[in-house]
């Protein structure tokens, strides 16, 4: 099968989407099909932009209101086109709503194949951090306005969970909408070494510690898991949070840490690779900490999960398919005082932490990139040969029924 696939996020800009389309991308190199990727270029980070064969990258320009991101070249991707055709694809493939859709759905018409589209983002609950004057009711209409419009322009769209596809059909969307989680490749994320992570930061082997790992914005609400520290540090004095990713968000975060009086048990330690010490610094804690309310799916969970570290967290959204299992978790509510009784019973529970590391190892086999990719597959052959039902047998995955 010969994939077209164009996203306005691409490594080396870290994020769960940048994480998907990379996962699933090798996967399906590695079962045998073809997959060419339209990808911003990041020129300023030319040291990072590591070169792959199939991935065309575009000239770009800086996003204003989001410097991290970037906005592909119109004129150059249209360009493509002629050199496009002669690769007879079967299909394409939209990962984000910006210009990598309405440039996509030209591109499927042009080349006369089917187009789907992944719907990775949350925009409702998203906009209104970056337009802080504009009311939030009307970043709510315009968000869901946008999203299904642009839903019902693709011939399929896919969701990494129930939550956000049931959000779709909420909003009016009409197009056939099927569940394809990211899944994680489980020998990548066996390697982490905690103790190394602790002595190269200077953090103490016994001292209790709480991790997160994702981008720093607003949505994520860090800022919430900052207030349940407030209460944690009054039972655990020592306790230290430590904060991985960078974001919009840090400058907010950081005068909000030194507000609260936790600058000596919060650290924030910017990006880190998966080549060096990403893995480090999950197994470095004695739990993983989460709380957003946007995500479509929660990816950072699973990894967490998959080295063995139990995880405190809300179910919002699309963490719910992942938590309601209730392995490897304690799933609590967003408040900060339950929330940090909750963190507090696991780290001062040596046995609980070891159950839900063992169970979470065990759970999450489940979720491998070979068994996602393989619903993604039989998805594209649906859409190929027009045989594509408005419902699809269901199945049971992380005891959640995902259609």
């Amino acid at each position: 099968m010969r994939i077209l696939m164009i996203t306005d996020v691409y490594f080396p800009r870290i994020n769960g989407v940048s994480t998907s389309i990379k996962l699933f991308r090798q996967t399906l190199l590695s079962m045998g099909h073809e997959v060419t990727l339209i990808a911003p270029d990041y020129a300023d980070q030319a040291d990072e932009q590591i070169p792959e064969d199939n991935i065309i990258r575009v000239p770009s320009s800086k996003v204003i209101l989001d410097p991290e991101d970037r906005m592909m070249s119109r004129k150059f991707i249209a360009k493509l086109l002629p050199g496009l055709k002669a690769q007879d694809f079967d299909l394409l493939h939209i990962q984000t709503p910006f210009i990598a859709h309405y440039e996509g759905v030209k591109l499927a018409k042009e080349l006369g194949i089917p187009s789907v589209e992944t719907y990775h983002t949350f925009f409702e609950e998203y906009l209104y951090h970056y337009f802080p004057y504009v009311p939030k009711s009307w970043m709510r209409y315009l968000a869901r306005m946008f999203t299904r419009k642009q839903c019902n322009s693709v011939d399929m769209v896919i969701t990494p969970s129930t939550a956000m596809k049931d959000v779709l059909v909420k909003y009016g969307v009409k197009t056939a909408t099927r569940i394809v989680p990211t899944g994680i490749v489980l020998d990548e994320l066996q390697s982490g070494q905690g103790h190394v992570f602790r002595d190269k930061h200077g953090i103490d082997q016994d001292r209790p510690v709480l991790v997160h790992v994702g981008r720093v914005a607003h949505e994520k609400n860090i800022g919430f898991l900052l207030q349940m520290l407030s209460h944690l540090h009054k039972k655990i004095p020592d306790v230290l949070f430590v904060i991985a990713g960078e974001g919009p968000a840090l400058g907010h975060l950081r005068k909000q840490v030194e507000q609260l009086g936790l600058t000596e048990n919060v650290m924030f330690i910017g990006y880190l690779s998966r080549e060096g010490d990403l893995l480090d610094c999950y197994c470095a804690g004695d739990a993983f900490v989460f709380a957003s309310r946007t995500e479509t799916q929660g990816l950072v969970l699973l990894e967490a999960m998959a080295l063995g570290v139990p995880v405190v967290s809300t179910a919002v959204m699309g963490t719910k398919d992942i938590l309601n299992a209730r392995k490897g978790a304690l799933v609590t509510i967003e408040e900060p005082m339950a929330f940090s009784a909750n963190a507090q019973r696991l780290l001062e529970n040596s046995s609980l932490r070891t159950r839900l590391a063992n169970e979470a190892r065990e759970y999450v086999k489940e979720w491998t990139a070979e068994e996602m990719t393989n619903r993604l597959v039989d998805l594209y052959h649906d859409l190929i040969t027009d045989d594509l039902p408005q419902t699809i047998s269901e199945d049971n995955l992380g005891n959640q029924l995902v259609s």
